[in-house]
């Protein structure tokens, strides 16, 4: 693995794994494995810990081509699910996370050969979690909470999240400007993406041009390219 471009092992993992998610999004080939592409498997635990972090985005390229994922990337996915669950005071945003990808397997995953085809864990878990607290967050708490939840910013995946963040579009699209403005690529990304999922934002915020800023400046990150491929694959398709 190459780490020149990060800090840390699981930084390194977290980076190629992205990169190869971007590379299935430009190229369209849904049927590749994401996961073998950059060395990661179920026995792989920095890997796995990567595949945490990136979340459900794992299968993004057949989410958003509407394919079957591969089944290596199915399993490693679901490997990460149940490695690494979140603790009773995690944070909202991590169980959201853990919810949908979850609630990802159980909406584009066959079972893999060996399972119990059972994704979701135990009885209760599976709930979808509380989005009160993202009602009354102010607009900029707002757009940062939603970058974080950029994996959710897909089609035909409704959720408490993104009820709200369609209710909030003028919101995020201040939070838009705000992130370019300040340089966070990849807040401005995840925001972007967002917008590019629920529409509603001002016709005055160019969102277009703004997202291909965001690419030029950013788009050395692959987590920011990847957020930005997958809101053009969105917007295309509603433009359609």
């Amino acid at each position: 693995m190459d780490q020149t471009h990060a800090s840390s092992p699981l930084a390194g993992a977290v980076h190629d794994l992205a990169a190869e998610v971007v590379l299935a999004l430009r190229s369209g080939d849904h049927l590749a494995t994401v996961c073998g592409a950059a060395g990661i498997d179920e026995e792989n635990r920095t890997g796995i810990a990567a595949v945490r972090v990136i979340g459900a985005d794992l299968l993004l390229p057949s989410v958003l081509y509407e394919r079957h994922p591969h089944p290596g990337d199915v399993a490693v996915l679901d490997r990460a699910v149940r490695e690494f669950p979140p603790k009773p005071d995690a944070p909202a945003a991590t169980a959201w996370s853990h919810w949908h990808m979850i609630s990802t397997l159980h909406r584009m995953a066959s079972p893999a050969p060996g399972t119990s085809g059972a994704f979701a864990e135990p009885s209760g878990t599976f709930a979808e979690p509380d989005a009160d607290w993202l009602e009354a967050a102010p607009w900029q708490s707002f757009t940062h909470q939603l970058s974080v939840l950029a994996p959710l910013a897909v089609p035909a995946a409704p959720s408490a999240v993104r009820r709200v963040a369609v209710t909030r579009a003028v919101d995020l699209s201040r939070g838009f400007v705000r992130a370019v403005r300040r340089r966070d690529w990849l807040q401005a990304a995840g925001a972007g993406r967002w917008l590019a999922a629920i529409g509603g934002e001002p016709a005055t915020l160019g969102l277009e041009r703004g997202l291909d800023f965001v690419e030029l400046m950013g788009g050395h990150d692959p987590r920011v390219a990847l957020h930005v491929r997958a809101a053009r694959l969105m917007a295309e398709a509603r433009a359609r």
